[in-house]
């Protein structure tokens, strides 16, 4: 029996791109309107700089997709082909990848928070100060080293144009979780699916969210591993070293920046593993520690 495979020319007929064009001027409507309101309101969530800053950042993230968009087809396919699993495309697919792929999603997302090499790849997402829709255009232009952690959904047999799909929607889902002006919902929902609410504590420093709520589209996860915090003070946005500026490359950069340097400065194989897989957050207190003593 001959073994199904893809090539680059069929997936490449699939536009699954096609989702975020529709979404995106729903999407800036909606942060037009929650900054009108947030001004009329003079409840303060927006800043110009640190908005111009976000919208560089996503803008940059999209067309470097754009660039990179081949290349993550072929990175698919090669897995798609090799593996012997195939799963039929078909309508109930789409709902095994759904919950296979937010699985996967809350563990890289946790790792880019509790290893500092992933972190550099994560951390532009969380150094803003300020917590509304336009956020979540911060996303990293290096995320995409984070593809790894996808394979598995891929092995399992599922046609990459279902996974590109549903990884779309779960992207598109972190949109309307950036926001303040949505306060808790009804506890079915609010036990089940990652909320405002849920995320608002995500993207906060006090001490006690830090680590916590990591789900993508489903809070279950965090509920079931234990990572999951109700929100009950008023969330600090912002990183543990926050870093004064609006240029959206060193945003993006500055972390990995750190990294490199402490990497050269490294005298020992313990001294790599912990620059690369320890707590950020650890290395960050160590820092402001030294800095307070000097």
């Amino acid at each position: 029996m001959q073994k199904e495979t893809l090539s680059l020319e069929e997936i490449s007929n699939y536009d699954f791109t096609t989702i975020i064009w529709f979404a995106a001027p729903v999407m800036f409507i909606l942060v037009a309107l929650e900054a009108y309101f947030s001004y009329k309101q003079n409840k303060h969530l927006y800043h110009t700089k640190d908005f111009f800053a976000s919208l560089s950042i996503g803008i940059g993230n999209l067309l470097l997709n754009g660039v990179l968009k081949l290349g993550v087809f072929a990175f698919f396919l090669f897995f798609y082909n090799w593996t012997p699993l195939k799963i039929p495309h078909t309508w109930w697919s789409y709902v095994l990848c759904f919950f296979a792929l937010d699985f996967f999603r809350y563990w890289s997302h946790r790792l880019a928070h509790e290893q500092r090499f992933w972190w550099s790849t994560h951390v532009v997402h969380h150094n803003s100060e300020y917590y509304n829709l336009s956020t979540s255009f911060r996303l990293s232009w290096t995320q995409n080293l984070k593809i790894i952690f996808f394979l598995p959904v891929i092995l399992m047999g599922f046609h990459p144009f279902v996974f590109l799909v549903v990884h779309q929607i779960e992207v598109l889902y972190q949109f309307w979780i950036h926001t303040e002006y949505i306060g808790k919902l009804p506890k079915p929902i609010e036990y089940i699916f990652t909320t405002p609410s849920h995320h608002r504590v995500h993207h906060s420093k006090n001490e006690k969210y830090l680590d916590k709520n990591y789900g993508s589209t489903l809070i279950i996860w965090d509920r079931m591993f234990g990572t999951f915090q109700e929100m009950e003070e008023k969330p600090v946005y912002g990183i543990t070293k926050p870093i004064k500026t609006y240029n959206p490359i060193k945003l993006v950069f500055h972390e990995w920046q750190a990294y490199f340097k402490d990497m050269f400065k490294a005298k020992s194989l313990k001294d790599v593993w912990q620059i690369n897989f320890g707590s950020p957050v650890d290395y960050h207190k160590e820092e402001l520690e030294k800095s307070a003593k000097q």
